[in-house]
């Protein structure tokens, strides 16, 4: 993972909800929906909408929203139905804890404030990330990045085979044998094979070049004619008969396969962009040279290779 990639995480604890909804609002109201619908009143739950009072303090929509940024990873791994219950119940128990840490004077100490100002410092970033650099990736911007995408694609052969394989070199010439004699292909990989795909008649379905070890895909695209078989041939995984069973030009794969990493790869671009725009006349000092060129090296080294265009 890139040190770009990284400070983009940092930034978007909430991405997966950007990427979903663009908000953490929208994906908020979708899990309280239910709890919503058994209540008396029709409408929709609000940021300010009231869930508890503990002590006589507030818990609303808008609170259950910045503990799901900070818990994406617990919420994933439980089911939708269990995820406001639980965040309310971290709620609960941060609004009591917190009134004790405040009765003890934990409030009152110098680390707690430095603390408190980074707490407010990135509230403020996720807050102008999720504002001003996650809304500007719109629909449309991805769909022009895809349409961009078409156009640059270059189509490459692509063959689909189908093969036999076998652990020696006189079991796969036999084989060749039955075949050269009328034998069905499909008949004698699913009695004879021992790939795990031999079950479908040794069908590998397309594959372009690059997709296969070596000695196989050269013996493959050697193959010119529709139903032609190759000859034996040896790779790491054993011997080889490999049967050309279609041709086609590869295609550019649909908006909606690539739609999420043109997504978020548009999201780094901007997020880069902005960041540099935000830092240009700002003076950092890194007073530990040691320190400082680390930070330098990372910085050139994402800068490099965000240079490389994607595959």
């Amino acid at each position: 993972m890139s040190f770009s990639t990284l400070r983009l995480a940092c930034t978007a604890s909430v991405l997966a909800l950007v990427m979903a909804a663009n908000a953490v609002a929208p994906a908020m109201a979708q899990d309280a929906a239910p709890a919503a619908a058994a209540t008396s009143s029709p409408e929709a739950p609000t940021p300010e909408t009231v869930v508890a009072t503990v002590g006589g303090e507030t818990i609303t929509e808008a609170d259950l929203g910045f503990a799901a940024e900070d818990l994406t990873q617990e919420l994933s791994q439980m089911p939708p139905a269990e995820r406001k219950p639980f965040l309310l119940r971290v709620l609960i128990d941060m609004k009591v804890m917190a009134k004790a840490g405040e009765a003890s004077g934990m409030a009152d100490t110098p680390l707690f404030q430095q603390r408190l100002d980074y707490l407010r410092d990135r509230a403020l970033r996720r807050a102008y990330f999720a504002d001003t650099i996650a809304k500007s990736v719109t629909e449309e911007a991805v769909r022009a990045d895809y349409d961009k995408f078409v156009a640059d694609f270059k189509p490459a052969e692509e063959i689909r085979a189908s093969h036999i394989l076998v652990p020696t070199e006189d079991e796969a010439k036999a084989i060749k044998a039955e075949l050269d004699g009328g034998a069905d292909f499909a008949t004698l990989a699913k009695e004879k094979s021992i790939d795990p795909g031999a079950a479908n008649g040794g069908d590998l379905g397309f594959f372009g070049k690059g997709m296969m070890v070596a000695p196989f895909e050269t013996a493959a695209y050697a193959l010119t004619e529709i139903g032609q078989i190759s000859e034996p041939v040896q790779s790491q995984f054993g011997w080889h008969i490999i049967k050309l069973e279609e041709k086609r030009e590869s295609k550019p794969p649909t908006f909606e396969q690539v739609a999420p990493q043109l997504q978020q790869q548009l999201l780094m671009t901007t997020f880069d962009t902005t960041v540099a725009k935000l830092m240009e006349g700002v003076a950092i000092d890194i007073p530990d040279p040691a320190l400082k060129a680390a930070v330098d090296a990372q910085t050139k080294t994402d800068a490099e290779a965000e240079q490389v265009p994607a595959q």
